[in-house]
């Protein structure tokens, strides 16, 4: 199957950022890691504001893809039910982003950074993450959270920081495994809904 010029170029920008940071983000460096004829991310991007928005958005849908699924239009039933799919949904994202997407989460993170220094940028990415917060309310409130909305921001925070120790900080070496991931989930949400 032939990937479309576009998500050729995002994906290629998301691979140079990951593996040489925002640094090394420039149009010829994604042409070039593309396949592309010069010019052509150019084409889709004229500016690195641009560029850096096609790879955060590229980002975004990769990750939805693979973790959210269907969860906001499938039943996710209630209770027990709904928090054993939660942490399911949790550990299987978190696991993934560790490993065969380890990529993705070191351009996330990089991006992450840049946002914080770009405000142009800081909105694409609240805009982004914002519905991934969504599908943590829809369960939460399945789950019978009493403030779905506050507790989704608050695992939304835990999942980020296992991320960033699990690529970049202190625990890189070493990253957590899915039954690890899920018994941390579990307890985490434990916390959350039943403390």
């Amino acid at each position: 199957m032939t990937v479309a010029r576009p998500t050729r170029i995002a994906d290629a920008a998301v691979a140079v950022i990951a593996e040489r940071g925002l640094r090394g983000l420039t149009h010829r460096a994604v042409d070039e890691a593309a396949g592309l004829p010069v010019g052509s991310t150019s084409n889709l991007a004229r500016t690195r504001s641009a560029l850096l928005e096609v790879a955060l958005t590229r980002i975004a849908e990769v990750e939805a893809a693979g973790l959210v699924g269907d969860v906001l239009t499938r039943p996710v039933g209630e209770g027990a039910a709904a928090r054993r799919l939660l942490v399911t949904v949790v550990a299987d994202g978190l696991e993934h982003a560790l490993t065969a997407g380890r990529a993705l989460t070191v351009a996330r993170i990089e991006l992450a950074l840049e946002a914080a220094r770009r405000p142009e940028l800081r909105s694409v990415y609240d805009r982004l993450g914002a519905g991934f917060v969504d599908v943590a309310v829809h369960l939460l409130r399945a789950c019978g959270s009493t403030d779905p909305a506050a507790d989704a921001r608050r695992l939304v925070r835990w999942c980020d920081g296992v991320l960033f120790n699990g690529t970049a900080g202190g625990g890189h070496a070493n990253p957590p495994g899915r039954t690890e991931l899920a018994a941390d989930a579990d307890r985490y949400l434990a916390a959350l809904l039943d403390g």
